[in-house]
């Protein structure tokens, strides 16, 4: 991992990317890299075509060839450890503040040397290494072969995962994504990584994975560690569903993320990307928190990194600053300064932001002579026509407007020390990033930390930003918003960002510093470590082999010291053992309603069935059982106990509303799945699959469906559950939650507080074994947190985790043998309910 020796981090965060095994001062890669020359059907003709003109006396350039003194050379050589080239500074900035500002205690990086490493194999130096690292420096060092790092990094995250995540997709003729063969380069080295972590893991510790190239390790550690608090923070975007579903081994790497409890993204729209993304290709059930597993919830956030402002400042304080500021400030005097820093490659906008500025210069000729832009362009690790074509701009601009005093582009082909940058960005009237897409752009928070005016005569510069970077969602349109496809636009943000009256430019700044100044680093860090224990508790807590069993003992007394007695009991699956909703009612309940009869003995239990069906069939199945209260469609229907007539919970008009906006994309999915069929209930749709004639295609059909509705139905309050067999469309506002609260509103109406009451119920317990009744569970503990009830008693029958503070192993037959020693408690003669007789005509057929 990076490392600086004085503990802080002297160079701008977004660095340039050396060549791998390219330093004179470090061992050449071994790797041959992956695919081999012999794969590309092209060889042999260039071969051939390479002895032809040997014979004609043409020499060809040799390639670099180790030989076994140069690798005795790094076998014997003294060796220091210095701060990395490589590496992600904005997170090694945010680690350092966090534990400056005592955040952070103990914590230990773990990486890779970030040099090759086969010519040390077997060597003292290299067990040496390894020691200091970990005992003077607390970092653990992953080994990997120079051929697994290089087809790991070199080839499967820069040219497959880096262009799909900036939505690229790596299909041109000229591209080398050979995923065949990098990808078990890539499993290896996050093998290494989950390998290395799990040995050195001990009780209670936090393991926290960072960016695209370690997707794999938290799935990896979980099977190894099931116990294990793991984190995973994405720097860079993710795209949408229909971008990343290219991926061949997109299934793989969503369930190796899934492997962490809290999944951190940059921004909202990023995170919502993989909700929908896991939602249509794993077929999980997605929510606005996270993602419910067969087994586990999953939680996913976004929070922006940020900067550290007190590093930042203590460097703009050194003379070699200052040094360079007097030197810009006489070199470009009444010149307007529009600065850049970009990597060169695709997704920057390199090309976009430079023939926007020779279209501004085209279209203002008097800001000829007036302006200068500086782009510095940091080098990557690949070469491509793309530098080319810059350099070609670049030449073009300046032999079109330049003469002896004034050249309107000084373009930098590599990176500037620091002292250069931040001179650069205090002395700027702009910066212009006009990024493709880009996960967090930290350029621009440290241009603003800059533009104080503290240093510089110039202050309060404008900032032009691409708005497909993450950054632009933090800044409220203070910034000036480009596309940086669209030209014009970005010319005219250049004549806006140089005339805006100070006015304007200081109201525009304070409100982009205050935003740069909460969003820091340290803040980030400590957020996300906070986030990650609430969340590792809560999903413990939920785990079904943490929840203990049902108490008999306990309910009992609970039970017996209670007056005023709400039951709130799942129907399917839970009283019954019957399937889906979907399914015909076999036979009638019998010991369901004997039991619910018996209970109902006593006039101080109030109690209500939660169902999916329809009112009708509820009706006609609990006919023989009065003063029992029913709840339809899942919270969308609602019978007070003794009543009659159902109420309407749910806005008929709304339902109407979005029922027929989704016919359309219900009946397309339903013409391309044969043997599916839709279901219509009054408040929900129903599309089943399970019957259909190819099962695989219609369940990849599902999901996609639920993925579309999930996407286009937001605004309408609607959302897809992919279900075993089914997909479940139902609105969001009216849910069994929903009808559990209304009917204790109309409790508190009805029997207020008295001398021996202070709540119209004081003892609740709700049954379920479905995922529809954690919400119901969720309202009745939180009750009981409030002291709102003083008996709560939640119960699931599920073998997944749970928001219930108890479990039933026994199913439904455990169900009502509990219920039916309740019934068996003595009931003074005060509170005994009539039984009620119902005769049922001979043909009655329940």
């Amino acid at each position: 991992m990076p490392f600086s020796p004085d503990g802080g981090y002297r160079a701008p965060i977004d660095r340039s990317s050396p060549t791998w095994g390219g330093r004179p001062d470090q061992p050449m890669s071994r790797a041959n890299s992956p695919p081999p020359p012999s794969l590309i059907d092209s060889s042999r003709a260039l071969n051939q075509k390479a002895r032809e003109m040997g014979r004609q006396g043409i020499t060809q350039p040799q390639s670099l060839v180790r030989s076994e003194s140069h690798d005795r050379v790094f076998a014997h050589a003294d060796w220091k450890i210095v701060s990395a080239d490589q590496g992600n500074g904005g997170l090694r900035n945010a680690a350092v503040a966090a534990a400056r500002d005592g955040k952070l205690e103990e914590y230990t990086w773990i990486g890779t040397l970030g040099m090759p490493t086969d010519a040390l194999q077997g060597t003292q130096q290299l067990q040496d290494i390894e020691d200091r690292l970990a005992t003077e420096h607390d970092m653990l060092t992953v080994f990997c072969s120079d051929k697994d790092f290089d087809g790991h990094y070199s080839h499967f995250c820069k040219q497959i995962l880096w262009p799909v995540f900036h939505y690229q997709i790596p299909d041109n003729p000229k591209s080398k994504a050979y995923e065949d063969h990098s990808w078990k380069y890539y499993v290896n080295v996050n093998q290494a990584f989950a390998d290395k972590i799990v040995k050195n893991w001990k009780k209670g510790d936090t393991v926290w994975i960072h960016d695209y190239h370690l997707l794999l390790v938290p799935g990896m550690i979980r099977k190894k560690i099931p116990e294990a608090k793991i984190g995973f923070f994405l720097h860079v975007a993710f795209p949408s569903s229909e971008v990343f579903r290219c991926l061949a081994v997109r299934k793989q790497l969503l369930e190796g993320m899934l492997g962490a409890n809290l999944i951190g993204f940059q921004i909202r729209e990023y995170a919502r990307h993989f909700l929908q993304t896991c939602s249509r290709i794993l077929s999980v059930e997605a929510t606005p928190d996270g993602l419910q597993l067969e087994d586990r919830f999953v939680d996913v956030i976004h929070l922006p990194i940020g900067i550290d402002p007190v590093s930042l400042s203590r460097h703009r304080e050194e003379s070699e600053v200052k040094h360079w500021l007097d030197i810009m400030r006489e070199r470009y005097a009444g010149k307007k300064l529009i600065v850049a820093r970009d990597k060169l490659d695709h997704v920057r906008g390199v090309r976009q932001k430079l023939l926007s500025y020779e279209m501004f210069l085209n279209m203002n000729p008097e800001w000829r002579d007036k302006v200068v832009l500086i782009q510095v362009a940091l080098s990557t690790s690949e070469k491509s026509e793309l530098d080319a074509t810059v350099s070609d701009i670049v030449t073009r601009v300046n032999s079109t407007w330049a003469n002896l005093a004034y050249q309107p582009v000084v373009y930098l082909k590599q990176d500037i020390d620091y002292a250069q940058y931040l001179a650069l960005v205090s002395i700027a009237d702009a910066l212009m990033i006009t990024s493709q897409r880009e996960g967090m752009n930290l350029t621009s928070h440290e241009y603003l930390f800059c533009q104080d005016g503290k240093f510089s005569e110039k202050k309060h510069g404008s900032l032009i930003l691409s708005e497909f970077t993450g950054t632009s969602s933090l800044f409220s349109g203070n910034e000036l918003s480009v596309n940086p496809w669209d030209y014009r636009a970005c010319a005219d943000a250049i004549k806006k960002a140089l005339e805006m009256d100070g006015e304007e430019k200081e109201r525009r700044w304070k409100k982009l510093y205050e935003a740069v100044n909460v969003h820091t680093g340290s803040h980030w860090f400590s957020e996300f470590m906070l986030r990650l224990d609430k969340v590792y508790e809560e999903q413990h807590s939920r785990d079904q082999t943490a929840v203990p069993r049902l108490s008999m003992t306990t309910l009992l007394q609970q039970y017996q010291r209670t007056e005023r007695r709400l039951f709130i009991l799942d129907f399917e699956g839970t009283l019954v053992s019957w399937g889906p909703v979907n399914q015909i009612i076999p036979v009638s309940p019998q010991r369901t309603l004997d039991v619910l009869n018996d209970l109902l003995l006593d006039e101080r239990n109030t109690i209500y069935v939660m169902s999916g069906r329809r009112p009708e069939e509820l009706d006609r199945i609990f006919r023989r059982v009065p003063n029992l209260g029913l709840i339809a469609e899942s919270g969308c229907y609602l019978k007070d106990c003794g009543s009659n007539t159902w109420t309407e919970m749910a806005d008929s008009n709304k339902i109407r509303s979005w029922k027929s906006s989704l016919q359309d994309i219900m009946t397309y999915y339903l013409e391309r799945t044969p043997g599916a069929a839709i279901e219509e209930r009054r408040c929900s749709l129903v599309f089943h699959y399970k019957s259909a004639d190819d099962y695989q295609t219609a369940a990849t059909q599902a999901s996609d469906l639920a993925s579309h509705i999930n996407d286009a139905c937001e605004e309408q309050r609607v959302h897809a559950i992919p279900m075993d067999g089914c997909v479940l469309v139902e609105p969001i506002d009216w849910t069994k939650s929903t009808a559990a609260q209304r009917i204790f509103a109309d409790l508190q109406k009805r029997m207020g507080p008295d001398e021996k009451h202070k709540s119209p119920v004081d003892f609740l317990m709700v049954i379920g074994d479905g995922r529809d009744d954690e919400k119901v569970f969720k309202w009745a503990n939180q009750m009981a947190m409030e002291g709102t009830v003083q008996e709560v008693v939640t119960v699931s029958l599920g073998n997944r985790n749970t928001e219930a503070k108890a479990t039933m192993t026994q199913g439904v037959s455990g169900v009502l043998a509990a219920l039916q020693k309740l019934s068996q408690v003595v009931v003074p003669a005060e509170h005994q309910r009539r039984r009620s007789s119902i005769s049922l005509p001979p043909s009655s057929n329940m």
